[in-house]
C-alpha cells in the first residue's frame, strides 16, 4: 500500500484521505491526554505553527493502548486537547498502533522506518516524520522532546 492511499478518520468520523497531503511533509504522533508525556502537546503545537507555512502537516492519533492513558471519548479527547493544551493540529479518532487492530497508517509507518528497539510502538508520543516525497521516514521515540524534533524537521525541510 502506498502512503497516499491511506485514510484515517477525524474524531467526528469524517474521512481524511492521505492523497490530499501529496507533496507535503508530515509529522505523525500517537497521543494520549492522561500521560506523563502529555505536556509535549504544547511543543508539537509549536512545531505545527512554526512549519505549517512550509507545508508541514501534523496529525495526532490518540491511542489508549498504553496504560489506559486515553480513556476519553473522541469528542471529549478533542475538546481536552484544544482547551487544555491549545492543540489546533488535526487529531484523528482513537486508534490502535500495535496488534491485530493496528491502524493502517501505523502499519505503513513501522514498515517504512527503522528503530533500534524494533517495529513495535513502545509508548505514547512516538513521532514519525515523513518526507514530502515519502522516501524518508524518521522515527523519534516518546522521550524525544519536540524542540529536538523541530530541529531535525527544520534540517529536513531545508535539504
Amino acid at each position: 500500500m502506498k502512503f497516499n492511499d491511506l485514510k484515517a478518520k477525524k474524531p467526528n468520523g469524517e474521512v481524511i484521505d492521505f492523497d490530499s497531503f501529496e507533496g507535503k511533509p508530515m509529522l505523525i504522533i500517537n497521543t494520549a491526554t492522561q500521560c506523563g508525556l502529555t505536556p509535549q502537546f504544547k511543543g508539537i503545537e509549536k512545531i505545527h505553527q512554526d512549519f505549517k507555512e512550509k507545508g508541514l502537516v501534523v496529525l495526532g492519533f490518540p491511542c489508549n493502548q498504553f496504560g489506559g492513558q486515553e480513556p476519553l471519548s473522541n469528542n471529549e479527547m478533542e475538546n481536552v486537547c484544544e482547551i487544555n493544551h491549545g492543540v489546533t493540529f488535526q487529531l484523528t479518532e482513537k486508534v490502535d498502533v500495535n496488534g491485530s487492530d493496528e491502524h493502517e497508517v501505523y502499519e505503513w509507518l513501522k514498515k517504512n522506518s527503522w528503530s533500534l528497539f524494533g517495529k513495535k510502538i513502545k509508548w505514547n508520543f512516538t513521532k514519525f516524520f515523513v518526507s514530502a516525497d515519502r522516501k524518508k521516514v524518521i522515527r523519534f521515540g516518546p522521550a524525544s522532546k519536540p524542540d529536538s524534533v523541530a530541529q531535525k524537521i527544520s534540517k529536513e525541510l531545508m535539504a
